[in-house]
């Protein structure tokens, strides 16, 4: 190994790491705590220093040191695919103006102001504008690749390496062929009694019940920090500094539960990273679809089960006592489980949801192809949600602009949150053939399950891809089949549909 260019890279690799950091950091103060009125200030400043990343990450004589190291004969596995990986990440943007990545950058901040705004005032027409611009600059954007794929190809390619939309069209089709006419025999069926959830819950006394699910969850405050916002995310700064993010709704106590579990599935997958991965896109690369996969297991094949309630519920009644003293474990978790249509993506139960996925897909692809405009887009949304789900939204609050992913660009990253759904069936199913799941979560030894999570999916980061990845953990290629058993199950069971 030569080793003065062994050095070099990992000058380089550990200065793009600290920019990164702070554009992080940044960006995740953005989106919590710090100050509206500083937003311009701020979005200015940080324009800047991804234009330094952009110049760092693009550097010509970088670029020849990783040439020349694949080049060598004793290159462990770990860092070839590393260095694959920077420059197919890199060579995304190696052909674009530093100008344009920066004026890109400040829109994308800016529309997420117009974005929040727009929300807060139900007002879609203050989104559009940026809406649109973000559209046509995302094509400038791609249009530097040069690449022979289609546009949208390119967008889902770049959240799940592999996937386009012949594939995703197979997938949503198949989810469309079982799940619809499951969906319907459950709106005819017995409602389950559910409205207990919707009596008011403190803010407060949710806070100190997060604190209990946190513990249980091995959510470690050496390494993990919970904070809350408009919209639930996790960020990451390294292995051992993971940022979650929740949402407190006094009239649905489940609400902040369910997105605490789901966002630590987030948090524990990037903290369970081979350490030596650490600051480089072995950690920083994982697809989407794949840490999807995580907290969707999380949230639903473990945080919606008896077994976890069993261990959880005794504390969450003991803290809402007026409110739930009559309900029981039983009880809530039918009701966590209840299906229903509804408007918010984030609050849909399990059947529902990939529907909600659905029509972003369906509404992305028109928007790229030219046969959806974003004049009038919050109408053409509703009428989505009249034929998939059957029903409307009066407010765009509740509507268009519910997901902030728009404002940042992020076109091709919703497909993934049905593809890790339907990864995560797959997991289970392994994991329930491997260990008594049900026996660990309600004796709170969920730091079993989470090792073998570990083992089997965490610790490779982006080492393998996720096809890979998925042969490794269940022996198997990835089939959506056990995805549409496992809420053909549920659902027929929890509804009595036999």
């Amino acid at each position: 190994m030569n080793e003065a260019l062994l050095k070099q890279y990992e000058e380089w690799v550990l200065k793009l790491s600290a920019y990164q950091m702070a554009l992080t950091v940044i960006g995740i103060d953005k989106q919590t705590v710090a100050p509206s009125g500083g937003a311009a200030y701020r979005d200015e400043r940080s324009s800047i220093l991804a234009g330094e990343l952009f110049s760092i990450e693009t550097d010509p004589k970088q670029a020849e040191v990783r040439k020349q190291l694949l080049q060598e004969t004793d290159l462990d596995e770990d860092m070839r695919r590393a260095l694959q990986l920077y420059d197919r990440e890199i060579g995304h943007i190696l052909s674009v103006p530093k100008d344009r990545f920066i004026a890109f950058t400040k829109l994308r901040n800016e529309s997420y102001e117009a974005w929040h705004r727009a929300k807060m005032e139900n007002n879609y027409s203050v989104f559009e504008p940026y809406l649109k611009e973000i559209i046509e600059f995302s094509k400038e954007m791609y249009g530097y690749r040069s690449s022979d794929m289609p546009l949208y190809d390119q967008m889902l390619d770049d959240y799940e390496p592999g996937m386009n939309q012949k594939q995703y069209d197979v997938f949503f089709e198949k989810l469309k062929t079982r799940l619809v006419p499951l969906i319907q025999k459950v709106a005819k069926a017995e409602p389950i009694k559910d409205d207990f959830l919707f009596r008011t819950y403190p803010e407060a006394d949710q806070k100190k019940y997060t604190e209990h699910l946190l513990k249980y969850l091995h959510f470690d405050p050496d390494w993990g920090y919970q904070n809350e916002t408009e919209h639930p995310f996790t960020d990451f700064i390294c292995e051992n500094d993971c940022r979650t993010t929740t949402k407190y709704r006094e009239n649905d106590v489940s609400s902040a539960i369910l997105s605490t579990v789901h966002e630590v599935g987030h948090a524990t997958y990037e903290h369970d990273v081979n350490p030596k991965y650490d600051g480089m896109i072995l950690s920083l690369g994982i697809s989407s679809g794949m840490h999807e996969s995580q907290s969707r297991l999380f949230e639903n094949c473990l945080g919606r089960t008896l077994p976890f309630w069993k261990a959880n519920y005794p504390a969450l009644q003991a803290q809402f006592p007026s409110q739930l003293m009559e309900v029981t474990a039983e009880q809530y978790t039918d009701a966590v489980n209840a299906s229903k249509p509804t408007l918010i993506r984030t609050e849909a139960d399990e059947l529902t949801y990939p529907m909600h996925i659905l029509i972003r897909y369906e509404l992305e692809k028109g928007l790229f192809n030219g046969t959806i405009s974003t004049e009038g887009l919050d109408q053409t949304w509703n009428q989505m949600y009249e034929k998939y789900l059957g029903i409307s939204s009066p407010t765009a609050t509740d509507g268009i602009l519910q997901d902030v992913h728009w404002s940042d660009g992020n076109f091709g990253y919703f497909p993934t949150y049905a593809l890790g759904s339907a990864f995560a069936a797959q997991f289970i199913h392994k994991m329930r053939e491997c260990i008594d799941v049900d026996q660990l979560l309600e004796t709170d030894r969920f730091d079993e399950i989470v090792q073998w999570l570990k083992q089997n999916i965490h610790t490779y980061g982006c080492r393998y891809d996720a096809s890979e990845i998925m042969q490794k953990a269940t022996g198997e290629v990835f089939n959506p089949d056990y995805y549409l058993d496992y809420l053909e199950t549920k659902y027929v069971n929890l509804y009595h549909l036999v």
